[in-house]
């Protein structure tokens, strides 16, 4: 089973309550993602690797994004798929980049817009890339491997899918993180420590992510106020 099945089945039977809050304090935005919203997003990836690159089990998927929700689609998607997720463009089948990265390392490229309502890039796509966002919505709502993703198959820069999950179950109990937690965090989400302590660690345990970028001391106090976090990853 894959990575991402394993991560959000067991959350899918409370699949309205919210699971990421991504604020973004330099452009004023709030989003929230249901843990079926966050679901529909990675399978819409996870569909349109499939369709449009012929990602399969192993293939490589770069990943070059900020702590963002649409990273997290993006990553869920590619594990859902069997991707194996990696920092370097450069031989992957294919790189997500944000609007000012790199096109033409991999076989090929796919702009994030990181629109706070999920808008695409319009007509300011460069040239030798598709726009993410604009292209994968149009992908289906609902994913299944075309075979079983294994526990073996590499996920986070060699590392595998069990290795993934046993080290962010570990980190879970390092990080004083448990199930009904709310995890108020700022870090960026480097490969690989970073999206495992930020993004993974919580997913696995049903807590509820809270990631803020571009803030301040004051706003971040706010935010902990509003949102009743009970953990800082600061």
């Amino acid at each position: 089973m894959s990575l991402t099945e394993r991560l959000l089945r067991p959350l899918l039977k409370s699949s309205a309550r919210p699971l990421v809050t991504h604020y973004d304090d330099v452009l004023g935005s709030r989003i929230e993602l249901s843990v079926a919203t966050l679901a529909n997003w990675a399978a819409k990836t996870a569909n349109w690797l499939v369709e449009e690159f012929d990602v399969e089990e192993g293939d490589e998927v770069a990943v070059e994004l900020p702590a963002h929700w649409q990273t997290a689609g993006v990553l869920l998607g590619a594990w859902w798929c069997g991707g194996h997720v990696v920092a370097d463009a450069a031989g992957a089948r294919v790189a997500f980049v944000g609007p000012e990265g790199s096109v033409g390392k991999a076989e090929a490229t796919a702009v994030v817009a990181l629109d706070p309502l999920g808008r695409g890039l319009g007509g300011s796509v460069p040239s030798g890339a598709l726009d993410y966002l604009s292209e994968a919505r149009l992908a289906g709502d609902d994913f299944s491997p075309l075979v079983p993703i294994a526990g073996d198959t590499p996920a986070l820069l060699g590392s595998t899918v069990d290795d993934v999950l046993a080290r962010a179950g570990a980190r879970a109990g390092e990080l004083g993180i448990d199930e009904g937690a709310r995890v108020l965090s700022t870090r960026d989400w480097t490969l690989p420590d970073g999206v495992l302590d930020a993004l993974l660690t919580p997913l696995v345990v049903g807590a509820h992510l809270v990631q803020v970028t571009g803030s301040t001391p004051d706003k971040l106090a706010a935010h902990r106020e509003a949102e009743r976090t009970t953990v800082d990853l600061t």
